[in-house]
């Protein structure tokens, strides 16, 4: 018997990439506890299987030495219902441990003290939703800066800059379009993130330059600008993942310039 989502008052959050090899492989640990004006956090994450690696191996897939972190603290408390929301809708297995394939699995308490163990069925739904409070951890305790994704086209007729600058922390996304600003939803604007790391990118191609010939160009964030037609490859032939990239942001600049008729 699962516990009621609103009751609870702990969860502890165990994921292991499973057979995926060095450097990519590791192990995190989330204990998040709703008992206050905020959530009280642990984070813990480990990558695997390193001793194996040389220095240049590891580091040319674009990691570093010490990709290894630990935090205790506090996030603001919007993450216990995006949690509690979350667990309220899963479904889950009736396996007792994760298989070779990895994957998450829950501890949750709540206010009676009861505790449950779980693996939920609908595991990429909890991936996404941890990733998202990892990356809010790293944005709080100033490890990394909030995201920031760029779209520039140029054209004949002009150019245009799109800026997605995601605050992971509060759950919130702003829009610069040609320095025009509005809020994004957060919803909209995650899943256009997701799909930008679907493609395959060449660094081998990129350039820390601002693009200045026609063309559709991306930067995921790291300050590289990268060129559609050379340096960003749909990895599944049937999924045209570029192709929706490019038509998003176009449409986020539509909306904008309408918004601002």
């Amino acid at each position: 018997m699962h516990l009621k989502s609103d009751d609870i008052t702990r969860l502890e959050i165990d994921y292991l990439t499973g057979d995926i090899p060095p450097p990519f492989s590791h192990v995190f640990k989330l204990k998040l506890s709703f008992s206050k004006n905020f959530v009280n956090t642990q984070f813990d994450i480990h990558y695997t299987e390193r001793e194996e690696l040389s220095p240049e191996e590891i580091t040319d897939e674009g990691f570093t030495l010490a990709d290894d972190y630990r935090y205790t603290g506090e996030l603001p408390k919007l993450w216990e219902n995006v949690f509690k929301k979350l667990y309220a809708a899963s479904k889950w297995s009736n396996q007792k441990s994760l298989g070779e394939k990895g994957g998450i699995k829950l501890l949750a308490k709540d206010i009676h003290g009861k505790i449950t163990r779980d693996i939920p069925l609908n595991q990429n739904d909890w991936y996404l939703a941890c990733q998202d409070y990892i990356q809010a951890i790293y944005e709080i305790s100033k490890k990394e800066a909030p995201l920031q994704i760029r779209f520039k086209e140029i054209q004949s007729e002009g150019e245009m800059l799109v800026q997605l600058l995601f605050r992971f922390s509060i759950r919130k996304v702003e829009l610069l379009v040609n320095d025009q600003h509005r809020v994004l939803e957060w919803e909209e604007a995650r899943e256009l993130a997701s799909l930008i790391f679907i493609p395959d990118y060449d660094y081998a191609a990129a350039s820390e330059e601002h693009p200045t010939k026609p063309g559709s160009y991306l930067d995921c964030g790291d300050g590289y600008w990268h060129n559609f037609d050379q340096g960003i490859i749909n990895l599944d032939p049937a999924f045209d993942a570029k192709g929706r990239v490019i038509a998003a942001f176009r449409g986020l600049a539509e909306r904008q310039e309408e918004s601002n008729d």
